[in-house]
């Protein structure tokens, strides 16, 4: 059977998710199979030929004009990311990787590391590989693996791996359920922009055959950005505790991200130091 391509795929789950009763449809909701919308149902909306948009769900037209997508993109109730998520997946976007080797940290993004060392925080490649982080931010997000992991490209963190697949990671989380949707909604959008990255494939491909969970959340096709946020988590030194956290991109490294977190009810810092277990701060990982 031929792959219809990722924007077919896409189309169709929004498709799917998307109820005549939340839209200007009227007369079409009597004895439907499919909770969703149907294929002319949509073309009505975005004022296309029914014959078209199917070929486009076929994957047998993968160049649509962007004032097609966008009306596609008005029809289906998209959000602004997952607009640009169309669009990258319909121009074919390639976001070339310069470097075809292993993910390093910028000097910038180590910079501002070096700056925050009160805090937790990690530093983070295109797939959400930890390529450094500091003592709090090690003894946050995976207290169990060597502080140094990050430092070999072969045994590197990757968070999301960590997140479905390692129990000790699974349970940090008091929202895990929201935790992975997070997850797996920001990989689909970056699977969009580096659709040549073998390494982020391989990756999403191992996940949806190894975790039935992961591989319900990618074919949602739900797509996100999560810039900021909170984390409820259970920690083996702190308890519980809930993180506020956001990330910061880099001018010179626009795919990796500083992820600075900060413990509430915390105004001397006792918690978060709670986070070392009997450990002291000793420096930066990085």
């Amino acid at each position: 059977m031929n792959d219809p391509g990722d924007l077919a795929v896409f189309l169709r789950a929004k498709r799917a998710a998307l109820t005549p009763d939340s839209t200007p449809l009227n007369g079409y909701g009597v004895r439907r199979r499919v909770p969703g919308l149907r294929r002319e149902e949509v073309a009505q909306l975005a004022g296309v030929s029914v014959t078209y948009y199917t070929r486009l769900e076929q994957g047998h037209s993968r160049h649509a004009s962007d004032e097609v997508l966008l009306a596609l993109a008005r029809a289906l109730q998209l959000t602004v990311t997952e607009t640009e998520h169309l669009l990258d997946l319909a121009r074919g976007t390639r976001t070339q990787i310069v470097d075809p080797g292993p993910e390093k940290a910028s000097a910038s993004a180590r910079s501002l590391l070096s700056l925050v060392a009160a805090r937790p925080a990690v530093i983070l490649g295109r797939r959400n590989d930890v390529l450094a982080w500091n003592s709090l931010g090690h003894a946050l997000v995976a207290p169990h693996l060597p502080a140094d992991a990050p430092d070999d490209p072969t045994s590197r963190p990757s968070l999301p791996t960590l997140l479905f697949l390692d129990p000790h990671v699974r349970a940090l989380y008091r929202d895990w359920e929201r935790e992975a949707a997070d997850y797996v909604a920001y990989l689909r959008l970056i699977s969009g922009k580096y659709p040549d990255d073998e390494a982020l494939t391989r990756m999403i491909g191992e996940l949806c055959v190894r975790d039935d969970a992961f591989a319900a959340l990618w074919s949602s096709g739900r797509v996100g950005e999560c810039v900021a946020g909170t984390k409820r988590m259970v920690h083996p030194h702190a308890g519980e505790i809930t993180v506020d956290f956001q990330l910061w991109a880099q001018t010179d490294q626009p795919d990796q991200r500083i992820e600075i977190y900060e413990l509430r009810d915390d105004p001397d810092g006792t918690r978060t130091q709670a986070l070392l277990g009997t450990h002291a701060v000793d420096g930066l990982n990085v």
